[in-house]
């Protein structure tokens, strides 16, 4: 190859480089999502790609198949919820997934106003409880019918393989080590990133008569 063709090839590669970096440049800006409040979504008329971080509102999800709605607010400039952004995800749930969860969601809004979530990251401040005066699981059984439906505090292990998501009958179950009695628990609230299977927990909450406990609050034990 002569100089003046390689002149010509040198001349031909650079210009590809500079389509591929303007064609980069271009996908980039349009795939960059803008970082927007809860009250700037709700006013936001565009199909343009934003993420709003809120939490969520108190028995606002729902799941069908691996479809999750549910309604997201801020908690510093709206405390009391009252403007709430409906948000669409389809994709699995997470285990920690709960009421007041804190939602960092990407996507488009729909005509009809609500966020079509193609990204979801969940996140939930760890809690810590110190297990002084809670019930083992087989003092709380012991005391039978004169505890059901009264609060109580009660420790444990989360047993493996039994934690689920909040959409599930059961959240997870946990056991007495000592004396291996077992307590199934509903709980609809978020759980800490912290909290996996062999987690020794503290309950606040209630048992019921079908022996299911319901809690209110589920901390990790320190």
């Amino acid at each position: 190859m002569n100089s003046k063709a390689k002149r010509r090839m040198a001349v031909v590669t650079g210009i590809i480089v500079i389509v591929l970096i303007l064609v980069l440049a271009i996908v980039g800006g349009n795939t960059a999502a803008r970082t927007v409040s809860v009250a700037e979504a709700l006013e936001i008329q565009d199909d343009a790609k934003i993420q709003v971080t809120g939490n969520v509102a108190e028995n606002s999800f729902e799941i069908d198949g691996d479809v999750l709605t549910f309604k997201i607010y801020d908690t510093e400039a709206d405390p009391a919820g009252t403007n709430l952004l409906d948000v669409r995800y389809d994709g699995g749930v997470s285990a920690t997934f709960g009421n007041d969860v804190t939602a960092i969601c990407t996507g488009k809004k729909t005509a009809d106003g609500v966020l079509n979530c193609s990204e979801l990251v969940t996140k939930c401040p760890s809690k810590y409880e110190n297990a002084e005066g809670s019930l083992s699981i087989s003092d709380l059984l012991g005391y039978g019918e004169s505890v059901l439906d009264k609060p109580v505090k009660v420790s444990g292990v989360m047993k493996a393989g039994t934690l689920a998501g909040v959409d599930a009958s059961e959240r997870f179950v946990i056991i007495d080590n000592e004396t291996n009695d077992k307590l199934h628990v509903v709980y609809e609230g978020a759980l800490s990133d912290d909290t996996a299977e062999g987690s020794s927990v503290v309950l606040t909450g209630s048992i019921g008569k079908s022996g299911l406990f319901t809690a209110t609050n589920v901390a990790l034990e320190g």
